[in-house]
């Protein structure tokens, strides 16, 4: 277990979410960056679908109430067990009494605190995922506080860890002066803009305003606009969807997004790189890149071989532990 001793604003209980809810009005909720919760569950051995903190807001405290193996991924930076400093991608067995500090990482926005078999909480609909909105999943529905107890599904088994991994935000195709480059399906509004709206959406370097959160990230840049106005029924939407509101400025829609909506769709951002959007921070520019189904197929591909590999690098480092 697990006692928070910050102020905790923001941070959340998260899972892969409720995917198959939607039908009935209910959001998916999840963590932003699944690349890096799937990670660090798996460093645990827990199932990479395992509830753990998103942390957004730096440094975070936890101190451990009992024995517990835990992991930090998501973003690069440090941890300190008490006087001891750890890298995150880091997975390690903490003492009873012991305190953890994330402190304000270096790159990526959102951190992924796991612990040994995942965190305890009830499952709802499917999922053990905070949804805001909805007030439910998660603990009681909410943010954490100051105080809140988390237990862990499994105490440490006295084996030592002492491991880590390479992040693969070390690896993101294209950051330089603070851009990060998303690939896009175009959807189903998008032959309703003329040639020259939609070289501007390719063109543009999308700044993410303070206007952006789990519900969806707002972005500001040259205006998009139809050749005439677009008038829709609301329908469904998916995390990733990229809608153009009547302002001609962006919405990325995201985890905690209501499944449907009425702004024309755009585009979507595909699946494989939903994780980049969840580490981009405020201030951060974000620039768009057409690809096919196929090559959004072939990105989920490679995601998975990057798990793929991370299994087989724990696997033959606990051979030497």
């Amino acid at each position: 277990m697990i006692e928070i001793m910050s102020s905790a604003a923001l941070c959340t209980v998260q899972d892969f979410g409720r995917l198959t809810s939607r039908q009935y009005g209910v959001g998916t909720a999840g963590a932003m960056d699944q690349l890096s919760l799937a990670a660090a569950n798996i460093m645990l051995g827990n199932p990479e679908n395992s509830a753990s903190i998103e942390i957004p807001i730096f440094p975070f405290k936890v101190r451990f109430t009992q024995d517990c193996d835990f992991s930090v991924t998501g973003t690069e930076g440090e941890v300190s067990l008490d006087n001891s400093r750890l890298p995150t991608w880091w997975a390690y067995s903490a003492k009873a009494g012991q305190v953890l500090t994330i402190h304000q990482p270096k790159k990526g926005c959102r951190a992924y605190l796991a612990l040994g078999g995942g965190i305890d909480v009830p499952i709802v609909l499917g999922s053990r995922s905070t949804q805001l909105r909805g007030e439910f999943g998660g603990l009681e529905g909410r943010m954490l506080q100051k105080g809140d107890c988390l237990p862990a599904i499994q105490a440490t088994d006295n084996r030592p860890l002492d491991f880590g991994m390479t992040s693969p935000l070390s690896a993101l195709a294209f950051e330089q002066e603070n851009t990060i480059e998303l690939r896009v399906v175009t959807a189903a509004e998008y032959d309703e803009y003329a040639t020259e709206a939609k070289e501007l959406f390719w063109n543009n370097r999308w700044k993410v305003t303070p206007q952006s959160n789990r519900y969806g990230y707002r972005l500001h840049g040259t205006e998009i606009r139809p050749e005439k106005p677009i008038e829709t029924l609301s329908h469904g939407i998916v995390p990733g969807v990229i809608q153009i509101p009547p302002g001609g400025q962006p919405i990325i829609q995201l985890r905690d997004a209501q499944p449907s909506g009425g702004y024309p769709k755009f585009g979507t951002v595909i699946e494989a790189d939903l994780w980049r959007i969840g580490q981009a921070a405020i201030g951060k520019h974000i620039v768009f890149k057409e690809v096919s189904l196929k090559d959004a197929a072939a990105a989920m591909q490679q995601n998975k071989r990057y798990l793929d590999d991370v299994k087989q690098m724990i696997s033959l480092q606990e051979a030497f532990v």
